[in-house]
């Protein structure tokens, strides 16, 4: 459904280039989840601009839902729905007329455009308050709304991004079971994330992506599995690479690194592991400060591809 090779796009930002997206390559089929999964200001939203024909590629080929990303823009308009980040309800009309004023954007008929804000109406269940103008709504509610409008013309493809950022812990749930019923409705979903759970909840398929660059893809079991075993976490309160010399010869510790006081390491069996760590430290006699054992997360997946932890990188822009 959707197939990228090498699209690139760079800024100029006063007399510097800032290379937002570097050669990207993804496929994507028809009927799944595929997301996007990055810190802020990994050239997320920037990449899902080219692919909705909002920006143009200095390098690279795509074609989405069969069209050529460059040569056939309007005809890929036509075959996709977009939901950018943020709010877009009108607050002077209801969900109601916003459905079939989209609609007859894309060329439905008055009738066809009403009969399918009906159905969206009923498939966001949106029918409490469809009819309210839209400056009444709650933010979950709107983006209910949001979404409702990229699918109205039935697009093969409908791209999110950042779909649920804003929302409380019930509006995003809600959210995750409306993306849920597109995919298996039969329609593909591409989203950008920043959030590790949902990628994890809700995707098929991730490509993890850091400046640019994808630097991990697959399902988010896979990508977990492909470290090769439990996570250790052991904090030390002095020695730290004598420590890590240490622990790297205990059986069943297969990867070890350093990040400031503390080791990483990654192991076969985590609870059959553990203590052998413990009597390693305690018979050289290197204080222990604290030991976590965990089973990888996606976090765990982008801190050995980056050497950084997703959560800790800094809010910028897309």
């Amino acid at each position: 459904m959707i197939e990228v090779r090498g699209l690139r796009k760079s800024f100029r930002v006063g007399k510097d280039t800032v290379e937002a997206v570097r050669g990207i390559d993804l496929s994507v089929q028809a009927g799944e989840i595929f997301g996007l999964l990055g810190p802020n200001g990994a050239g997320k939203t920037t990449l899902l601009r080219m692919l909705t024909t909002l920006l143009k590629p200095d390098e690279g080929t795509a074609t989405i839902a069969g069209e050529d990303l460059v040569r056939q823009p309007e005809q890929v308009r036509h075959r996709i729905g977009y939901v950018a980040q943020g709010q877009w309800t009108w607050n002077s009309l209801t969900a109601r007329e916003e459905l079939v004023l989209q609609g007859r954007l894309y060329r439905l008929s008055k009738a066809e455009a009403t009969a399918r804000a009906v159905q969206a109406i009923e498939a966001f269940n949106m029918g409490s308050f469809a009819d309210r103008l839209c400056r009444t709504y709650s933010g979950g509610q709107r983006r209910r709304v949001d979404i409702a409008l990229g699918i109205v013309h039935s697009p093969a493809v409908v791209f999110l991004d950042e779909p649920t950022t804003g929302l409380d812990p019930q509006s995003r749930t809600h959210l995750w079971q409306e993306v849920r019923r597109l995919r298996d409705e039969g329609t593909t979903v591409f989203l950008t994330t920043h959030y590790l759970e949902e990628a994890d909840a809700l995707c098929d398929r991730i490509a993890i992506v850091d400046y640019g660059q994808v630097v991990a893809l697959g399902s988010p079991a896979q990508l977990k599995d492909d470290l090769g075993g439990d996570l250790v976490t052991v904090g030390v309160a002095r020695d730290v690479e004598k420590a890590r010399e240490l622990l790297g010869a205990v059986p069943g510790v297969r990867e070890s690194e350093v990040h400031g006081d503390s080791l990483r390491l990654v192991v076969s069996h985590g609870s059959q592991t553990a203590p052998q760590l413990l009597k390693a430290l305690y018979e050289a006699g290197i204080e222990l400060t604290s030991i976590e054992v965990h089973r990888p997360s996606l976090d765990d997946v982008f801190l050995a591809r980056t050497g950084r932890s997703l959560r800790d990188t800094p809010d910028e822009s897309d």
